[in-house]
């Protein structure tokens, strides 16, 4: 269990509306968080229905960035319906969120949520992975000094998308895909990630073999998607607007 920085509970107890959940993200949930790494934290606030359908209203995105006791932490909360229609594309990002185990806070909502969250989950979330891996390889292509930070994004993003096509299930942990995975080059760059800092450059780096290992993972998730069983579309459209009616009564009862 991950020593949570007071801090962060502080800011938390801060924001102005109440909380569906809130997560850990970035390189903390991955796997390979450097000793400066900042924290990323993610959840999804509830805006009263009185900010919702009145001349004034509520922000449907809030953003928190501090520096306390010398960590950088960065909040993200997403208004529920917001949040709920981002689960009815092909993000990625917002499926890591729903299923962090990096969890700060809850509710019996979050739960439910989660459950829910699985009839989102569409074979086309790989084009999400395969965009990512495609930014992220041109960053660590283009640079002179070679960052592991870049590149091992590239590999958990991968991974993280070939297993759910495969699977149906989001893991984002570098570590735990690579139990599944097995590649053998991934353990020395998490070291390496995990003893410098978050810019940290790699030593004796074979550019040309990880641009073949880019494509070959590449071409496999391309593969994964044109067999995975997992829908074409997300079937829960429904669910979600139930969920989000009864949340929003509920405030306006609060």
């Amino acid at each position: 269990m991950m020593n949570i920085p007071s801090s962060i509970n502080t800011i938390i107890g801060q924001q102005p509306y109440p909380l569906l959940f809130t997560i850990i993200s970035g390189s903390h949930l991955y796997g390979f968080p450097s000793p400066d790494s900042d924290y990323d934290l993610r959840g999804v606030h509830i805006l009263p229905v009185q900010e919702v359908v009145g001349l004034k209203t509520g922000n449907e995105t809030i953003e928190v960035s501090e520096v306390c006791e010398s960590l950088e932490i960065d909040l993200v909360t997403h208004d529920v319906k917001k949040l709920f229609l981002m689960l009815l594309k092909k993000n990625g990002y917002v499926l890591e969120q729903l299923y962090s185990p990096l969890i700060l806070t809850t509710s019996p909502e979050h739960e439910q949520l989660k459950f829910i969250g699985k009839n989102c989950i569409t074979r086309h979330h790989s084009y999400h992975y395969i965009g990512f891996a495609a930014t992220e390889w041109k960053l660590f292509e283009k640079e002179h000094t070679h960052r592991v930070k870049p590149l091992l994004y590239v590999y958990r993003v991968l991974l993280t998308g070939i297993y759910l096509m495969e699977t149906g299930v989001v893991e984002a942990n570098l570590i735990k895909l690579n139990e599944v995975f097995n590649l053998p080059y991934i353990p020395d760059l998490i070291v390496q990630k995990l003893a410098g800092r978050e810019r940290s450059i790699l030593s004796d780096i074979n550019v040309d073999f990880h641009q073949r290992e880019y494509e070959r993972l590449r071409n496999k998730l391309q593969e994964s998607y044109e067999s995975s069983p997992l829908p074409e579309i997300p079937s829960a459209k429904v669910a979600l607007n139930n969920l989000l009616v009864r949340l929003r009564v509920r405030s306006y009862e609060l």
